[in-house]
């Protein structure tokens, strides 16, 4: 606790924990908070649970979950002090695939509430309103909207639709909602909404929206092999004309616990206005469309992704836009890890860019920062050997790739270290195959230097265009 009068700080809570999400009680005299704990290894901790404490130095915390479950924030306190709303996971194997729900809990300890069991959609940014009600996001198919619950019936009222993501927002003593809101086709501005509908308040991006020649984004779906449904987005370039086909990019989103949606996204918008159809998919892991589809991919990585991406590629290959002798694939994170699955187990793809990726999974085991993970969902090496080597295939099997690959990644990344990026291109190298790896000094997980971030995008153009566009787009034939 800071002490802004006095400018000090004091610790409120001693011991080897990892504590997050603070927030105050209504009346200012508690905190309650999230801590992950257990015996032994702070950093391999299993559990977290939600405690609270009174905001003075000395106070003794009381634990108010039990779980083996995650809890997780942010915390919002019922206006009247008695209860606190939280988020609740999944199971620790499953931490990699977590659906949370929203619950809550007597402030002074007691039996806890699931709201959103029958859901099955993941909830997030609990926030209690004056009414009584709780607010919170939900991800659904492509979408992000507001949802009201009641706590007394675990009623749920969805407070926007349609084909948009509704993220960040905050609600005003009188019940007033201000929302960030976006489209496909609308860069995020700060919106009031009002019995369902959003007025627009900001408009900090009009002028270079004027410069701006937009592309047009739909929705597609696709059927797997298994028979799989798997939903995805499609870009068209910004100077699509009808009767020519053009080169397609699949850029495949990370997490894998995430999805891409309706929402402004620049990098999609980059690659259309330099001439490319540009597709999404929400592959097997991805949220959005329940539990069940999250958790297939458990222990399993890198099968049932692939099968998923490449059933979407089918479709768009269909399309009498697409010229299918001219694709390429790439992503960040589990992007890029999905990458290397794809390359090594398809040969359509004619450029990749593989972006903090990895493949030999074995070597990341005590360099990146899934430990946790990999022993609950995999078990450690030494017990399940054959099953690392299973889930290392792009890397055993490097002789199986031959799509020139673009290897990238921060010089410091603890999340998935260089050294994944490292490995495949020396293994492409070796086999002659064309490639590159480009390191960015001092850089993490995400590259935050904006003269590295230009610099990244104006390798992906490049790096695409130098085995995409060796013609022009071609014009179909027609009879």
């Amino acid at each position: 606790m800071f002490d802004i009068a006095a400018k000090k700080a004091e610790p409120l809570t001693p011991g080897a924990f990892n504590e997050e999400s603070p927030a105050w009680s209504p009346d200012g005299t508690q905190i309650a908070f999230v801590r992950r704990h257990g015996e032994g290894d702070v950093d391999k901790a299993p559990n977290h649970d939600l405690f609270v404490i009174d905001a003075r130095a000395g106070a003794k915390e009381k634990r108010l979950t039990t779980t083996t479950a995650d809890e997780s924030g942010r915390l919002a306190w019922s206006p009247d002090g008695r209860s606190i709303a939280y988020l609740l996971g999944d199971e620790l194997k499953y931490s990699a695939y977590d659906q949370n729900r929203l619950a809550v809990i007597p402030a002074t300890g007691g039996q806890s509430r699931v709201l959103t069991e029958s859901l099955d959609r993941p909830v997030r940014s609990p926030l209690w309103t004056s009414d009584g009600s709780i607010l919170v996001t939900i991800a659904d198919d492509r979408a992000e909207h507001i949802a009201k619950v009641t706590p007394a019936d675990a009623r749920l009222e969805r407070l926007t639709t349609g084909q948009r993501v509704v993220n960040g927002f905050t609600a005003g003593s009188d019940g007033a909602l201000a929302v960030i809101a976006s489209a496909a086709n609308e860069i995020p501005e700060i919106y009031a909404l009002e019995a369902g509908k959003l007025r627009r308040l900001s408009h900090q991006n009009d002028e270079w929206v004027k410069t701006l020649q937009p592309s047009t984004t739909e929705p597609f779906s696709a059927t797997a092999k298994d028979g799989t449904e798997v939903h995805g987005l499609i870009t068209k370039p910004n100077t699509f004309l009808p009767g020519r086909r053009y080169p397609a990019l699949l850029r495949i989103h990370g997490g894998p616990n995430g999805q891409d949606g309706y929402a402004w996204n620049f990098e999609r918008e980059l690659f259309a206005a330099n001439g490319y159809v540009v597709v999404a998919v929400n592959y097997r892991g991805s949220n959005g469309r329940g539990s069940a589809y999250q958790k297939a991919i458990f222990a399993d990585w890198g099968n049932k992704e692939v099968v998923d991406l490449l059933a979407a590629m089918d479709y768009v290959q269909s399309l009498d836009y697409v010229d299918s002798s001219r694709l390429g694939i790439g992503g960040w994170s589990y992007g890029g890890i999905l990458t290397n699955y794809t390359i090594a187990t398809d040969s359509r793809f004619k450029a990749a860019i593989s972006g903090a990726g990895s493949s030999n999974q074995i070597s990341m085991y005590g360099t990146d920062m899934y430990i946790t993970q990999y022993e609950n969902e995999l078990g450690p090496p030494w017990k399940s050997q054959d099953l690392w080597i299973k889930l290392s295939y792009p890397f055993f099997h490097a002789d199986r790739i031959h799509t020139p690959t673009l290897f990238m990644g921060g010089e410091k990344d603890f999340n998935v270290p260089v050294l994944g990026g490292e490995q495949m291109y020396q293994a492409l190298r070796s086999l002659g195959v064309d490639s590159q790896l480009v390191i960015y000094p001092n850089q993490y997980h995400g590259i935050t230097t904006p003269s590295y971030k230009k610099d990244r995008l104006e390798r992906y153009v490049a790096w695409y265009d130098k085995y995409l566009k060796t013609t022009a787009s071609t014009t179909v034939t027609t009879r």
